[in-house]
């Protein structure tokens, strides 16, 4: 039976794979919702990882415009009157083609924020972001950069969310040098 994974699910089940493959404080570098796993792990379990690498990392709230804003209430009005099915503009293309049990893990998971978390991770991070990232904006980097005590934000110029593809050799440098300290 399929059931809808929360991010405590996916915590589980990466705690359970170092416990069976006998890891001890394992380096972990975590990209976008990896980067959610990874803190709420940190913050829960000082313990468990030695460095951490956040890259492109989600699990903030993010900021939302005044039409994003607008666009909600419409569709929270719209809903009382119009069947979910018929508001179909006001879903992206990447929820409408998940599964049912999918949407409802999407849903749980973007609607956990880690905000209050990044204070209770103690552990050597390195914070490592495109410039020009759109699903994870700088902003957001430099709210793990300034929430996290022990941290270091690189910015890596011309690079987006997938900073370790666009910039591959600048990205490697950083992580090795910081893992290697």
């Amino acid at each position: 039976m399929e059931k809808a994974y929360s991010l405590s699910d996916y915590c589980d089940d990466v705690k359970a794979y170092i416990k069976e493959h006998g890891l001890v404080k394992p380096h972990v570098i975590a990209h976008s919702f990896g980067g959610r796993v990874a803190v709420k792990l940190a913050s829960e379990n000082p313990e468990l990882f030695d460095k951490i690498v956040l890259t492109g990392s989600a699990g903030l709230k993010p900021k939302r415009s005044v039409k994003y804003h607008v666009k909600r209430f419409a569709f929270k009005v719209l809903k009382l009157f119009i069947k979910k099915e018929k508001l179909k503009r006001f879903y992206s293309k990447d929820y409408l083609a998940l599964s049912p049990v999918m949407k409802e893990s999407f849903i749980k998971i973007i609607g956990e924020h880690l905000d209050n978390r990044l204070s209770q991770i103690y552990n050597p991070t390195l914070i490592i972001f495109g410039n020009k990232d759109k699903e994870t904006p700088l902003y957001m980097a430099k709210k793990f950069n300034k929430n996290i005590k022990n941290s270091k934000l690189v910015i890596i110029k011309n690079a987006g969310h997938f900073a370790f593809i666009d910039c591959p050799e600048k990205f490697n440098w950083e992580v090795e040098g910081f893992l290697l300290r």
